[in-house]
């Protein structure tokens, strides 16, 4: 039988994400529109973002948090282009993301002393391969694959290199040991739903050291440089960014980090992200139809959930149109480089009563094409 109800936000995609529950554009309403970023004003709300950033993530208290250009990706390429060429570098990759900075790394900053090692979807490359007397460079959690890290402990405190996080669809909803990482990167639109351009980089002491004592051999353009003469630049983490940000998505921010504290802080995101991944596991037990694209539950995803279904790829794009026309789910197709299947943003933003609905309807999409 066809569901009679249907989810309150059909938005499931993995970036952007779904606004938080009960968002409204009047949380905006105190955006410093038509004042500089650097008045006393916009600076000033550009450092509460990176306060309660600080303090809702439980960032140590030497770590810094800068708000920066382009994404995750303009963060995370940042993080690459000014700390990465001092010593050799290992790179995991298990999908397209984390594959692209391994690109980056050996073709376009072309570092001979790089080793890559990679696994396939829906598995994680052996992480003992690891020299930590190199840097290494990872994803903790793979987007466009459903497949996580399971833990830090393969991670140790005494590394020689340092450890480049892109966490940018893991933070705010899985546990990460923060002392073990010494670049963490990520972008508003993922976990907290908020609005895109703008990336997050966090630095360890560690990194702030490489920063003030090593300079790469490449000219590095002026977004991405960190230091003058020597020094790290502090006003990107005090609120003075690189370039003219948006208040408007700043406050966005800010009411996000907001209702996160409504809510109770870091712990009550993590478990209501469980709770969504959790719809699913039920759902995946129950039919032989479908499954995840991760291996096994240890290293499976509670944001972005990969999943394989029993048809035909064409049959699969006709669940995707068919969900999005009846207003289920929209964006919820597998990432284009991706093997062909369904991905459902289950963030924090996300409620479980709407993925309880929105399995009902995808059986009955099933029945419909199969």
């Amino acid at each position: 039988m066809k569901p009679s109800v249907k989810p309150k936000n059909p938005c499931f995609s993995s970036g952007p994400c779904a606004k938080h529950p009960g968002f409204t554009l009047d949380e905006l309403k105190d955006t410093p529109f038509g004042r500089s970023h650097r008045s006393s004003l916009g600076k000033g709300k550009l450092k509460e973002s990176l306060e309660k950033t600080k303090k809702i993530l439980g960032l140590p208290p030497d770590y810094l948090v800068g708000i920066v250009p382009a994404s995750d990706t303009g963060a995370f390429e940042m993080a690459m282009w000014s700390l990465l060429g001092q010593r050799g570098v290992d790179v995991l990759v298990w999908e397209s993301f984390s594959n692209g900075w391994a690109t980056d790394i050996t073709k376009q900053l072309k570092l001979e002393n790089a080793r890559v090692f990679k696994a396939d979807y829906g598995r994680l490359p052996d992480l003992s391969q690891v020299d930590f007397c190199n840097d290494v460079v990872f994803a903790w959690n793979g987007t466009t694959s459903g497949v996580k890290v399971p833990s830090g402990d393969w991670i140790p405190d005494d590394r020689e290199g340092l450890i480049l996080c892109d966490a940018t669809s893991a933070i705010f909803a899985m546990d990460l040991p923060y002392h073990k990482l010494d670049a963490i990167t990520y972008s508003w639109q993922k976990v907290l739903g908020g609005e895109a351009a703008h990336g997050i980089l966090i630095l360890s002491p560690r990194a702030v050291e490489r920063l003030e004592n090593y300079a790469p051999s490449w000219p590095l353009p002026k977004i991405f440089r960190l230091t003058k003469k020597g020094k790290l630049i502090s006003g990107i983490f005090e609120g003075s960014t690189i370039n003219t940000p948006s208040l408007l998505a700043n406050e966005d921010y800010l009411a996000s980090l907001k209702w996160v504290e409504s809510i109770g802080g870091l712990s009550a995101l993590f478990e209501r992200s469980d709770a969504n991944l959790r719809v699913f596991e039920n759902f995946v037990a129950s039919h032989d139809w479908i499954d995840f694209l991760a291996e096994n539950k240890e290293i499976r995803s509670n944001t972005s959930v990969c999943l394989k279904v029993d048809l035909p790829e064409d049959k699969l794009k006709q669940i995707v149109r068919m969900l999005a026309e009846e207003n289920i789910a929209y964006d919820c197709a597998s990432y284009r480089d991706a093997p062909p299947g369904l991905r459902f943003w289950c963030g924090a933003t996300v409620e479980s009563s709407d993925l309880q609905i929105v399995v009902q309807w995808l059986e009955w999409a099933y029945e419909e094409v199969k």
